[in-house]
């Protein structure tokens, strides 16, 4: 008798799971990657960084990438423009200059905005709360 190994079940993720604080957790899903994972406000400042609504579902469709990854990307640069301004008029002032926050939208959009490079390149979408 030739056994054979029983079928691996694999976990089905929806794309915005809740927190157990009852927030969404953001996932972002496409077939060009990994998915993305983000908490709560984080994947909202991302989506609003590139003028999208924060909802709990949405698509970031194949033809508007282009786009949204360029709104993203000055979004990016202008926070960094912010910060450089605030530091030149503190040192100006004789001011301590201002902390910076640990992690900028830089790196929390960087995962995202490698899947949507990806996903440009591929000709898929990029889905989330699915």
């Amino acid at each position: 008798m030739l056994c054979l190994p029983a079928r691996r079940q694999v976990a089905q993720y929806p794309s915005a799971t809740t927190h157990s604080e009852g927030h969404v957790i953001y996932r972002f899903h496409s077939k060009a990657g990994a998915d993305v994972v983000m908490l709560p406000q984080h994947g909202q400042s991302v989506l609003e960084a590139m003028g999208k609504q924060a909802d709990g579902q949405g698509i970031l469709l194949n033809e508007r990438l282009p786009g949204l990854i360029s709104t993203l990307e000055a979004t990016i640069s202008g926070e960094e423009q912010h910060w450089l301004e605030l530091e030149a008029q503190a040192q100006a002032r004789g001011e301590p200059v201002p902390q910076r926050p640990e992690v900028m939208l830089r790196q929390r959009a960087w995962p995202l905005l490698q899947l949507m490079r990806a996903a440009q390149s591929s000709g898929a979408d990029i889905v989330w709360g699915v």
